[in-house]
């Protein structure tokens, strides 16, 4: 116990280290520095919605991108180009979202002093936690009246932010849990790649792919058949390593300073056997950033 409290305090910390109080047109906020240079970028979620600012000297703006009539305004170029007259820098491509206001800051702050070092890299490796709890019927072992299964796990994510944005990989712990009805339970660790097909600051959708797992399970089939016939019943345990290569579909939607994560899984495994009926596993769960 006393580790954990050392771990959250010590990852609190940082997290304070990378963030400050900034008062913008009588609003004060809380914001995290993405670039610091001549031109800094600043930004945080704030109720649930991405937020970017600049700051030039003592003068902080936020950059915003209004709708009129179905057309987006795009006020936040007017800034840029305003905030960056004396070394102009195009404004015409450069989109509201962070990878794309950090790539302008930087350029911006490279042209007005030569000797800047940047905060661009190779490699930003973000990292996610997240837990979850839904149903399944795990047709990848005995399951006679096709019974769903709760069922419970811990995400952890890691994503590089910069070069691969749209790939993740996930290190999954789950735990499947007897019921009345279906005496199995199963623990199961398992690594999966995910690619996000579709990417924006509101939603992330993507395919989840189950490349390896160790799964330990337990059960008491009285009747595997579902014939009534209890001669070939068993019962045991034990585990294995598998690469069952199974892939399902998730999402992961924006809210506050996290994420609601939705997921269907194990659709189809390319080297698991199933039983017979459609997998039906489903989780729904929170995710944050650490």
């Amino acid at each position: 116990m006393k580790r954990l409290l050392l771990l959250t305090a010590f990852l609190f910390a940082i997290n304070s280290f990378a963030q400050g109080q900034y008062t913008v047109d009588g609003q004060t906020y809380t914001l995290k520095l993405e670039t610091e240079g001549e031109l800094t970028l600043l930004w945080n979620i704030i109720d649930g919605e991405y937020r970017y600012f600049t700051k030039k000297g003592d003068k902080i703006v936020e950059l915003k991108n209004s709708q009129l009539n179905g057309k987006y305004q795009e006020e936040y170029k007017d800034v840029l180009r305003l905030l960056t007259a004396d070394n102009p820098v195009p404004v015409e491509k450069v989109k509201l979202t962070k990878v794309s206001l950090r790539k302008f800051h930087e350029t911006y702050n490279l042209q007005v002093d030569p000797n800047y070092a940047g905060t661009a890299e190779v490699v930003k490796l973000k990292t996610r936690l997240g837990v979850f709890a839904g149903m399944t019927n795990y047709v990848y072992f005995v399951n006679p009246q096709n019974t769903l299964l709760p069922q419970a796990g811990v995400d952890f994510e890691l994503i590089d932010d910069v070069k691969l944005k749209r790939h993740s990989v996930v290190f999954q712990f789950r735990q499947i849990f007897s019921s009345t009805d279906h005496d199995i339970s199963s623990s199961q660790l398992s690594v999966n790649y995910r690619f996000k097909f579709v990417k924006s600051d509101a939603v992330d959708i993507f395919v989840n792919t189950k490349i390896s797992d160790y799964a330990y399970l337990k059960s008491n089939i009285p009747d595997p058949d579902n014939d009534g016939n209890t001669d070939d019943s068993f019962s045991g345990s034990g585990g294995e390593f598998q690469a069952p290569f199974a892939f399902g579909i998730g999402a992961d939607i924006a809210m506050k300073n996290g994420y609601i994560t939705l997921g269907l899984y194990d659709i189809l495994a390319l080297n698991l056997e199933d039983n017979g009926d459609f997998s039906t596993d489903f989780v729904i769960g929170y995710k944050f950033n650490l």
